[in-house]
């Protein structure tokens, strides 16, 4: 039984990715967020900003460090999390709901069929 929500996908840097019509919602786990400790910024791309897939879009600011943010899918940013910028707390306390960062509409979908399913998401942080 995976520790994570069944309904999402992950990627090897503890991002995860919910399904929502033709886009997807991607955020960062819970994991990620106990590595980070309480996050005091984000800084996110702009709507209709291309990402790529394995290259850095933005970056997560905590009391500990700066994590760098990578795409988990190449596509468009059709939706930022306005809320982030004056509350980038709703991460620690919402990481799978309010703390949501983007919505990316993929331009490959074969990329999809790379996300790890939560069993496999299990598997890798229990190796950490």
């Amino acid at each position: 039984m995976s520790t994570f929500p069944s309904d999402l996908r992950y990627t090897n840097d503890h991002e995860w990715l919910r399904p929502t019509g033709t886009s997807w919602r991607v955020g960062i786990t819970q994991f990620a967020v106990d590595q980070l400790g309480d996050i005091t910024l984000v800084d996110l791309p702009k709507e209709g900003d291309l990402i790529t897939k394995g290259q850095r879009f933005g970056s997560v600011e905590s009391v500990k460090s700066v994590s760098d943010l990578y795409g988990p899918v190449s596509g468009r940013v059709i939706a930022v999390n306005a809320a982030l910028k004056d509350a980038p707390e709703l991460i620690n306390q919402e990481p799978y709901s309010g703390g949501w960062m983007i919505e990316i509409e993929p331009s490959e979908k074969g990329e999809l069929d790379e996300l790890l399913e939560p069993a496999a998401y299990d598997k890798l942080v229990a190796e950490h």
